[in-house]
């Protein structure tokens, strides 16, 4: 047994993979530890493989090997480097962009956080956007994709990012509108526009990526948090169209039957033009977009988007059903990118860039390459075996029947290779035989998962689960799903004139019969029929497969009418979207598709099915390459619970068991206990307690106005800066341009440094860090009492080491650290004014505007009269429940609010680079003044060097720079650290504020 499938997930999502393990050339697991370092970018070099007969079975995956794709290692490599400098500054991006970054990177997350994955997609395209075209080293790399582009979509810039099914595709769609869009709106350039059209494959992921539009209330920009909340209004300027790409057919404008279009026609040597023009299908597929100058363009599932290769024919002659697949790739393909071109053509400025995602950005059968080429211009890859290592997907797993039934483990791993050939084609084929005659090696199959999933959906029973776990048959075509679905599900014939049924089985497989054990049926069917082509298109039903699904079809129309009324269904909803919804709606609870088992498909389900509780697939059908594989085992790979481990800090191993797909992962029997999801919560401003609303400022910075040139300091405890080894990390370091250019201190030297020397460059420091003039020059006069004020600080002890030598205060961070103490003393000292410089786009900030949700524990709001205009306060830990008691029960208290999701922050400097510090409460009190207070407060234990920062700056700049503005309200801080005398603390607090404005 190999070490992947003992320990297959090696590495956090929220992380850069730190080890993966090692791969033969067809990329499976082999013997060996896990290795260090992350995986290179890898993908198939595929080659022709033998087509002697289309029905014959499936051609052999055996020719595919990867190899490295050095583009995407290229790239990588660069921004692995650009994203570990430390100085924002040097990140060579817009602050829009910066204060992005560090929030998808850093921020504090009330709900879902950003995986490693999705933060370093969006990096990716930053980087290649903002940064490459203005160096010269990475300059050649961006020259490169250009060129690419221009060989395969000449009218086109893309840029592709291969991303893992169920790694959140639709949140780094969400990354990249913010970045384009507040950027956009705050400064107008060629690199940034604020209209977007999003195209999908379908009608289902259409509909689903609605979360990307702002007005829409569970959007991502507020539930998942994408953006800071001072960026809100700046997203919801953004012009943002979703449609699919059947949208650019060019329907007709004057149905006309065969006679009058001759009719019409006559003698006009041109044909009668009755369809719409490039002009109007835009107007109806693009409305508002055609407003702007410049578009950027978004395509999910982008492997559907191609040129057809100029000249190409890599395939060679295709027969039968590989024929007609290749057509129908080649036909979408075409209007796909026949409606952004048009889209270009039509704009003054054109498509800004197109910006594709797909966990399989590869060239499909009829493309005119060789099937399975991956895309030139991708440019980031995030593989199944990357998402498999981070715990972000679920393992596929050949099936284990465990101890539920009598006989070993049966593994199908070819299946159509040994059933393909006695499996009907066609309709009119399958009519001529019963569900009976299926193979038997079919059969068994079945039988077999089956097993095993009544093992898995007893567990999930016992978990208490409130949803069953969902079996997938994905089928060649609809003559054989008709047959799999009766077969399992149970089957009616009868006279109709006679009105008797003439033949009944029940199914053979009872958790997915939709009859019950007297021949009636049930009135939800477990099992649910499904031609993914045919409603994705949103045409009408065939009616081949309407008639196959109609009884369920009619089943779901009553269930609809008792659940909404009887005008639900009058008219208003098709067929099709009735099963949509049946469709999209598996697993989730109160809705039409809760209670669905099994899906029977025809060819694959369709792509973004968001679905979290398919746990078996089967496949009946041929697979010719990985790529195809993938695509269907990827219908299981979403993760059902995402709460990491405790103990390990890492994801718990999901499984999902596989069938007739030729898709080797992990064979060996594992086990996998069934979570139960956490319950989310929405938390949300309520309405009518808007008299509770709390608004704040949104601070960007400060700025000092000192009134003399005579230099003063009051130290205080926050003054004290403590080293230890923990701080000063190696003992050995290379000093340049404060001791000396290319010094190499040591801990000896460091130890006779003296401390009119420390004084020296701790006052060089200081002079060019904070003193300088309104030109930005230093104020080179002033460095005498500087440097008294230095050593006056060290002499009087606020600069405490242990078990470090004295002269470690000369390491750059602690250096910045010491002067940011010694300014804000000297500011005080000196009596100078402290003025809060507000963000210029977003000044103001309020309680009322809050909106996201939340796994973790939430306390809900309740004091009679109520005291928060939020319905819950997010419990980070037991101290700040206990606090928001003190808070709801103080006759003082006013409102208050917990600072989550909120967006009040405040910038603190830590060695010398600028953070922002989240606070715990916001209350409203009342002190005796003649307006309210406004309390910032924190629940702190033990502190650090970071927090004695953050608590020093608020109380000694943001306060008081605050409270200089006016418009605001009063403003204090406190902070406490004992959750046993909470409550006392609190009403000492109190009384002490009474008494200072009583006086």
């Amino acid at each position: 047994m190999t070490s992947f499938y003992e320990r297959p997930i090696l590495n956090s999502p929220y992380r850069v993979p730190g080890l993966h393990h090692p791969l033969d050339k067809n990329g499976q697991p082999i013997d060996g530890e896990p290795r260090q370092g992350r995986r290179p970018s890898r993908h198939i070099v595929p080659v022709p493989a033998s087509r002697k007969k289309a029905s014959a079975g499936q051609a052999s995956l055996d020719l595919e090997t990867y190899s490295d794709y050095p583009l995407i290692n290229e790239i990588r490599s660069f921004v692995d480097t650009w994203r570990a400098l430390p100085n924002p500054a040097d990140w060579g991006v817009t602050g829009t962009t910066q204060r992005l970054l560090e929030h998808w990177r850093h921020g504090q997350f009330s709900g879902p956080q950003p995986f490693f994955c999705q933060v370093e997609a969006a990096e990716t395209i930053i980087w290649l956007t903002e940064v490459a075209p203005k160096r010269t080293a990475t300059r050649r790399l961006r020259d490169e994709l250009e060129q690419h582009n221009k060989e395969a979509n000449p009218a086109l810039f893309r840029l592709a990012m291969k991303m893992a099914t169920g790694s959140g595709k639709t949140t780094v769609m969400a990354m990249l509108i913010a970045w384009q869009a507040v950027n956009a709106a705050r400064k107008a350039t060629k690199d940034f526009s604020r209209a977007f059209l999003i195209i999908a494959p379908g009608i289902t992921i259409r509909d689903r990526l609605r979360v990307l539009l702002p007005s829409e209330p569970d959007n991502y920009y507020e539930t998942r948090e994408i953006v800071p909340p001072e960026m809100l209004p700046d997203i919801r300027r953004a012009e943002i169209v979703i449609t699919n790409y059947h949208a650019f057919q060019h329907r007709e404008t004057l149905a006309l039957p065969k006679v009058a279009r001759s009719f019409l026609q006559g003698n006009a040597p041109e044909p009668l033009k009755t369809t719409e023009t490039d002009a109007e299908m835009l107007e109806r597929a693009c409305g508002k977009l055609l407003n702007y100058d410049r578009v950027t363009v978004i395509n999910d599932e982008a492997h559907h988007c191609y040129r057809h290769k100029v000249g190409g024919d890599a395939e060679g002659p295709l027969t039968g059903e590989d024929k007609k697949e290749a057509a129908e790739n080649e036909e979408a393909a075409r209007l796909w990118i026949n409606g952004i071109e048009a889209l270009d053509r039509r704009l003054s400025k054109g498509v800004r860039a197109v910006y594709d995602l797909s966990a399989t950005p590869f060239f499909l059968r009829g493309s005119g390459y060789q099937e399975g080429y991956l895309f030139p211009w991708v440019v980031s890859d995030f593989s199944l075996m990357d998402a498999i290592e981070s715990g972000i997907v679920k393992l596929p797993r050949v099936p284990v029947t465990d101890n539920l039934v009598q006989t070993d483990t049966v593994v199908y791993r070819d299946l159509w290779k040994s059933i393909g050939k006695s499996l009907p084609k066609t309709a009119a084929g399958a009519a001529k035989i019963s569900p009976f005659d299926l193979p038997p090696t079919l059969l068994t199959a079945l039988t077999a998962l089956y097993s095993h999933y009544e093992g898995e959906f007893q567990r999930w029973e016992r978990a208490g689960i409130g949803v069953p776990p969902v079996f997938i048959v994905v089928c060649q075509n609809t003559a054989i799903s008709k047959l799999v679905f009766e077969w399992i599900a149970g089957f009616e014939r009868g006279d109709a004139d006679e009105g008797e049924r003439a033949a009944f089985h029940a199914g053979h497989l009872e958790l997915f019969r939709n009859y019950d054990e007297h021949g009636a049926r049930l009135p939800r069917p477990r099992t649910l029929l499904i031609d993914s082509r045919e409603i994705e298109s949103g045409k009408a039903l065939d009616k081949g497969f309407r008639d196959a699904a109609g009884p369920e079809i009619e089943q779901f129309k009553r269930e609809l009418a008792s659940r909404e009324g009887a005008g639900s269904v009058n008219g208003d909803v098709s067929e099709g979207e009735l099963l949509r919804e049946v469709m999209n709606t598996v697993g989730r609870p109160g809705r039409l598709g809760e209670q669905i088992r099994c899906v029977v498909s025809v060819s694959m389900l369709t792509e973004g099915w968001d679905t979290n509780t398919v746990t078996h697939i089967l496949g009946v059908r041929a697979f010719g390459t990985q790529l195809l594989c993938e695509q269907v085992v990827g219908r299981a790979l979403r993760r059902q619970s995402y709460d990491l481990n405790r103990e390990t800090g890492l994801f718990d191993v999901e499984y999902a068991d596989i069938m007739g797909i030729p898709f080797d992962f992990a064979a060996s029997p594992q086990k996998a206990e069934p979570v139960k999801p956490k319950p989310v919560t929405r938390v949300h401003a309520i309405k009518e307690r808007a008299g509770l609303e709390i608004a704040f400022p949104r601070v960007s910075g400060y700025r000092r106005e000192l009134p003399s040139e005579k230099l003063e300091a009051v130290f205080s405890d926050d003054s004290r800066l403590e080293i230890t080894p923990l701080d000063i990390g190696p003992t050995a370091v290379v000093m340049e341009g404060i001791v000396g250019a290319g010094v190499t201190i040591t801990p000896e030297v460091l130890d006779r440094l003296r401390p009119s020397e420390i004084s020296f460059n701790l006052a060089k420091h200081l002079l060019y860090s904070h003193v300088r003039d309104k030109e930005g020059f230093p104020k080179q006069h002033l460095f005498p009492q500087i440097q008294r004020l230095a050593r006056r600080w060290i002499d009087e002890g606020y600069l405490v080491t242990k078990g470090v030598p004295i002269g470690a205060i000369l390491y750059q961070d602690q250096l910045a650290r010491a002067a940011e103490k010694i300014d804000i003393a000297v500011t005080r000292g000196s009596e100078g004014q402290i003025m809060a410089v507000l963000d210029p786009y977003n000044p103001k900030g309020s309680t009322r505007h809050v909106n996201f949700i939340t796994s973790k524990p939430c306390w809900k709001t309740g004091a009679q009269p109520p005291k928060c205009q939020i319905s819950h306060v997010v419990l980070d830990s037991s101290w700040e429940e206990q606090l928001a008691l003190t808070l709801e029960t103080h006759p003082r208290v006013i409102a208050y609010a917990k600072n989550q999701a909120l967006g009040f922050e405040i910038p603190y400097l830590d060695g010398g680079t600028m953070r922002r510090y989240v606070p715990d409460f916001l209350v409203r009190l009342d002190d005796g003044g003649t307006t309210p207070l406004h309390l910032v407060l924190e629940v702190k234990g033990l502190r650090d060097e970071a927090d004695k920062a953050k608590a020093q700056t608020t109380r000694d700049l943001w306060v008081p720079g605050v409270n200089a503005l006016g418009g605001f309200g009063r403003w204090d801080f406190a902070e406490f650290r004992d959750w046993t005398t909470m409550t006392e603390d609190f009403a000492a607090l109190v009384e002490r504020l009474l008494k200072k404005v009583a006086a």
